[in-house]
């Protein structure tokens, strides 16, 4: 049997297989809600196979979208309009998750195909939140410092969040640490430059995640899988790094997180980042070997023997794929039969499995 296609069980979720869909934002929603595209994109993975299917980083307040067109969980209408998503993802045999998130000062920019850059208040933009007023790039207006007062709220928006995400029907779901947005922003040393008990040390830098992770894992019932994707380093000198990233995936197993979906990089816009084959997987295995959880590899991962060697070696236990899920939704479907193993098919599709 591949190590591939054999299942994973968390808590009482088993999943059929272990390609993740990694969360990848669409840009097609409209004030926050999923559409007929979010359907047909995130259920073709579940018919194609897939073992989770994540829908993309879904923001837990308004503001902290990446873009007007991001996908939201902020009030109970939202949540709603994902049932028959999350239904069809489970009827499929897939199991739905999503990434709770906010993009800090990230925020307020237009979709990547009219460039991606910030949207200023004069053309429907609005001003971003993030631990210090440090703009992420030359061109970025400088954000809003949270207030003591506003880190409460932003821990009681993703609980909010998280509470939804379960009317839903989603079984599992992962908070967003990663990427530059806003709790890496709260991690990083490039981007937090705060003097009070959220910025300086390490033990500070850690405490707004930490307090998100624990109140969340509070609220998300204890048999469903909770994951944390961060960025285990920010390939930058003086920037967070794998040594702090080992030290808050400690703190995140200890409150009770289930997985850590191992990517890098975002927090600034200049970092050289040496992208390859496979080439956060050592991250992953780090941070497994060393902290004793199970974790994800992500990044330029393409090919069935590429995972199954990921897999095989004890580098993760789960690989989260994105852009090769954007080329072929039956990855899954094809990459069992590249490794010599038998998977259903959906029934509608079976006269095409020989």
């Amino acid at each position: 049997m591949s190590q591939l296609f054999t299942p994973l069980s968390i808590g009482d979720i088993t999943f059929r297989n272990r390609v993740f869909v990694s969360p990848m934002c669409q840009y097609s929603s409209l004030n926050g809600m999923p559409t007929d595209w979010h359907l047909v994109h995130l259920g073709s993975r579940a018919v194609g196979g897939a073992g989770m299917v994540m829908v993309e980083a879904t923001a837990v307040t308004p503001e902290g979208r990446i873009s007007s067109a991001d996908s939201g969980i902020w009030s109970d209408a939202h949540a709603e309009a994902f049932v028959r998503i999350t239904r069809f993802i489970r009827e499929h045999g897939a199991v739905p998750a999503m990434q709770l998130a906010h993009a800090g000062r990230k925020a307020s920019t237009d979709v990547p195909w009219r460039g991606g850059g910030p949207v200023g208040l004069d053309a429907g933009g609005w001003v971003t939140l993030a631990p210090s007023a440090i703009p992420f790039a030359g061109n970025f207006p400088p954000p809003s410092e949270l207030s003591l007062s506003e880190l409460d709220d932003v821990i009681a928006a993703f609980v909010a969040a998280a509470q939804r995400a379960r009317a839903a029907g989603f079984e599992c779901i992962e908070i967003h640490m990663a990427h530059g947005y806003l709790l890496h922003e709260f991690l990083s040393p490039l981007a937090n430059q705060r003097e009070d008990d959220y910025g300086g040390s390490l033990e500070n830098r850690m405490r707004l995640p930490l307090r998100v992770a624990t109140a969340v894992r509070q609220e998300w019932p204890a048999n469903l899988p909770l994951l944390v994707r961060i960025s285990a380093t920010d390939w930058v000198e003086g920037g967070w790094d794998l040594e702090q990233s080992v030290e808050l995936s400690r703190h995140l197993k200890d409150i009770g997180m289930d997985l850590i979906d191992c990517s890098t990089g975002g927090v600034v816009p200049n970092a050289v980042i040496p992208a390859g084959p496979g080439f956060q997987t050592p991250f992953a295995e780090r941070i497994r070997r060393e902290v004793g959880i199970a974790t994800g590899a992500v990044g330029l991962i393409t090919s069935p023997q590429q995972a199954e060697h990921i897999l095989r070696t004890g580098q993760a236990d789960a690989v989260f794929l994105a852009r090769e899920l954007l080329r072929d939704p039956y990855w899954p479907l094809h990459a069992a039969r590249a490794l010599h193993t038998d998977v259903p098919w959906p029934v509608q599709y079976e006269r095409a499995k020989q």
